[in-house]
């Protein structure tokens, strides 16, 4: 595991993804705490990089990507994006993970896993988050819970909540590398049956044949 922090430091969004790509990660994995305007929301929700499919996602993902405005240069380093900027989200909104079904695959074993700790799933959702945008492999944003919930902050500050949440994506995150390690023995069987059938055959009077692929 490769933590961009240890402490409570700020690390600007795309310094975090840079972290990620020099160490050639497989998996980033970003954890947030979630809000919303009124305090009877609860539950968990992760997202993966895509469209914002409505208001909700949308806001979620202003929320996070604001943090920018701390970062100098923010323009540079995002392409020109502007958080306040309707036109920048236009735009933003079109960039597509290239590890976009891999994600989903993450973000739904995760989102099943909470539910076995009977935590309110919220789904898999896809929206513009900053943080996810250059990450080059399976990338993932995970909103644990509500402060604006009173039940959940006491159990986002608890030492049992936090490993509940951490004991949760560490078991999506092994079905996840047990279907990645699974899907490559597959693909390792197929390209070794192919290359079987392609090898001569050599006959009684020692005349080589090839087998033909139909």
């Amino acid at each position: 595991v490769i933590y961009t922090r240890k402490t409570d430091v700020f690390v600007p969004l795309h310094k975090r993804a840079e972290i990620a790509n020099k160490n050639n990660a497989d998996l980033f994995i970003s954890i947030h705490c979630n809000a919303a305007q009124g305090t009877g929301v609860f539950g968990t929700e992760t997202f993966v990089m895509g469209l914002h499919k409505n208001a909700d996602n949308l806001n979620v993902a202003k929320r996070e990507n604001d943090v920018i405005l701390k970062e100098d240069n923010y323009n540079q380093h995002y392409d020109g994006f502007d958080p306040n900027s309707p036109a920048s989200s236009i735009i933003f909104q079109m960039y597509q993970n290239a590890y976009l079904s891999q994600s989903i695959a993450f973000a739904t074993y995760i989102q099943e896993e909470f539910s076995k700790l009977e935590r309110k799933n919220r789904g898999v959702k896809q929206a513009g988050f900053l943080v996810l945008y250059k990450t080059y492999m399976p990338s993932v944003l995970i909103e644990s819970g509500f402060l604006t919930n009173l039940n959940e902050e006491k159990l986002l500050n608890s030492s049992s909540g936090q490993a509940l949440i951490a004991g949760g994506i560490f078991e999506a995150f092994k079905k996840f590398k047990k279907s990645l390690d699974k899907n490559s023995s597959n693909e390792k069987i197929t390209n070794r049956e192919t290359e079987i059938k392609k090898e001569p055959i050599v006959d009684s009077n020692k005349k080589v044949k090839t087998i033909e692929n139909n």
